[in-house]
């Protein structure tokens, strides 16, 4: 952790773990009799409960989006730089709520859980998810909390997606979705890049058909190569070529020398899936790319995306970066498009950026401050409702 803590961060915050008694059912018609959520939550809840925000996290994601966890703990959480009094989404004005998803590898019910049927972990036997379960159990914890409404639902790639299923499932519920470099459903391309990464997984040995968690060990080479293949879609070419080009770390082109040659650019991927492999679960990793394949928002509605908002009653903040070819601009628009088909309020807005799909959760000016306008206008009503309340 840096010497002391910055002006504007949360400080140091500590998770909760919540159990939920009552059943769920799932999507894919398997229940869970109950369920556990892990949840962090910053700033204060005000008297009417208007300033509730939702953070709905990404594939890799977790519930630790803000602050530290300790006065030894180095890095902040994943969005830690538009969590925090004064930023976008300013804790001294909103009561923002952070969680791990059901599947997640965090501490809520996952594979990583012991199965009370069993009495061993869930491992390759966990109910294969939606996003639509992941609202319904976002909305029994909105209940617990004793929020009727959230001021604002926001997410980025596969949690703007949560965002947007939200909006259609609990219309009442929610005054603005807020969805950052996502899309109505994945192309074929994200598809085929999602198997490859699955298929790196399965072929690992260490893998055991699934059965790695009772054998005490982890496929830990293959989730490190499916998430070496996940990286390179999230950055730009611009971006590995102004951070990497075809520097060198070991070796040399001259003749005579043997030294092995590796690029920087091959160094930095390794280092990435160490890291991943280390921390995340494979099971974990299947499942959430399977729920991003299985998305697809007009399913249900005859496929017709404008069909599907009119179900809507919130406000929209659309925003793609210009270099993020994993969901191209192209994506949002269509999303922008159903909904002013659908008449519902939208603002969108495409970010200039080199950082790929990735620049969702890093600095910029523009995309900040036009988070912070729209922010502001979200806190301002939640304001004007406590008032009236």
């Amino acid at each position: 952790m840096p010497d002391s803590i910055p002006a504007n961060s949360v400080g140091i915050v500590t998770p909760q773990t919540l159990t939920f008694d009552e059943p769920l059912e799932l999507a894919c018609g398997r229940t869970l009799s109950s369920f556990e959520l892990v949840v962090e939550t910053y700033g204060t809840l005000n008297s009417s409960a208007s300033n509730a925000v939702l953070i709905c996290h990404a594939l890799s994601g977790n519930h630790h989006a803000a602050g530290y966890h300790s006065d030894d703990d180095r890095k902040p959480g994943w969005w830690d730089h538009y969590i925090g009094p004064g930023k976008p989404i300013d804790t001294d004005r909103f009561f923002v709520v952070s969680l791990n998803n059901i599947g997640g590898c965090h501490g809520s019910t996952g594979p990583r859980s012991i199965n009370p049927e069993s009495g061993t972990f869930w491992g390759r036997h966990f109910p294969p998810l939606r996003a639509r379960d992941w609202v319904h159990s976002q909305a029994r914890l909105a209940d617990r909390l004793g929020i009727h409404q959230w001021a604002a639902i926001i997410g980025g790639s596969l949690g703007a997606m949560t965002a947007m299923r939200w909006s259609l499932e609990y219309p009442e519920r929610v005054r603005h979705c807020v969805v950052i470099a996502s899309a109505m459903k994945l192309s074929a391309q994200n598809i085929a890049f999602n198997e490859i990464a699955r298929r790196a997984i399965l072929s690992d040995p260490e893998f055991h058909g699934g059965d790695y968690l009772e054998k005490n060990t982890s496929p830990r080479n293959g989730l490190a190569l499916a998430r070496m293949i996940g990286h390179v879609t999230y950055l730009s070419d611009e971006l590995m070529g102004d951070k990497f080009g075809r520097e060198l770390r070991t070796g040399s082109f001259q003749r005579g020398l043997d030294t092995p040659i590796e690029f920087q650019v091959g160094s930095y991927l390794s280092y990435q899936g160490e890291s991943f492999s280390g921390n995340f679960d494979a099971h974990t990793y299947l499942l959430m790319t399977k729920v991003l394949d299985y998305f697809d928002l007009a399913r249900e509605y005859d496929h017709d995306p404008v069909a599907a908002f009119r179900q809507a009653a919130c406000k929209y903040l659309v925003v793609s970066f210009s270099s993020d070819w994993r969901f191209s601009p192209a994506r949002s628009r269509e999303i922008v498009d159903a909904l002013v088909g659908a008449n519902r309020d939208v603002v969108y807005a495409e970010i200039q950026s080199t950082l790929g799909h990735d620049a969702f959760l890093l600095p910029n000016p523009r995309y900040e401050g036009l988070f912070r306008a729209y922010m502001n206008n979200v806190a301002f009503e939640a304001e004007q409702l406590e008032r009236a309340d």
